[in-house]
């Protein structure tokens, strides 16, 4: 996985736990569920790169 790739999906992962947290604390349901959808995408992302690295090696 590139460097840029991973910090990009780690960076949206936590910021994903950081609203999702936020939206818990502040009965947000709205908030909560976009910090499950950055989750979401920084899974996604991390997913990708690692199939782009199977295939490379």
């Amino acid at each position: 996985m590139s460097g840029t790739e991973k910090a990009k999906a780690r960076t949206e992962q936590a910021k994903g736990k950081a609203k999702e947290a936020m939206g818990r604390v502040a009965a947000n349901e709205r908030m909560t569920a976009d910090g499950h959808a950055d989750q979401a995408k920084g899974n996604a992302r991390q997913a990708k790169e690692d199939v782009k690295d199977t295939f490379r090696h």
